[in-house]
C-alpha cells in the first residue's frame, strides 16, 4: 500500500527527515558490511571481487556523505 503523503502511521514519525536518517544509516551499515566482504575476498586472493566490493563501499560512503549534507542543511533550516 502506497500513499502520496507521509503520515508516520507505522513509525509515529511523520517527519521526512527520518527517511534521510534511515538512508544515511543504511549506507554506513553497508560500508561496514562490505569491509568484511573485502577481507574475505582478499583472503581468497580474489582481486576482482575485492575490487567490486571496494567500489560498492566507496559508493555507500558517498551516499552517506550526500545524505548527511542534505540532512544537515534541512536541520539547520537551509
Amino acid at each position: 500500500m502506497t500513499s502520496s503523503t507521509e503520515t508516520g502511521g507505522v513509525t509515529g514519525t511523520p517527519d521526512k527527515d527520518y527517511n534521510l536518517i534511515w538512508y544515511v544509516e543504511a549506507c554506513l551499515n553497508n560500508a561496514l558490511r562490505l569491509d568484511t566482504y573485502i577481507q574475505d575476498a582478499e583472503r581468497s586472493k580474489d582481486t576482482q571481487v575485492a575490487d567490486l566490493f571496494r567500489k560498492a563501499q566507496a559508493d555507500s560512503r558517498k551516499g552517506a556523505e550526500l545524505g548527511k549534507e542534505l540532512l544537515r542543511a534541512r536541520l539547520s533550516g537551509g
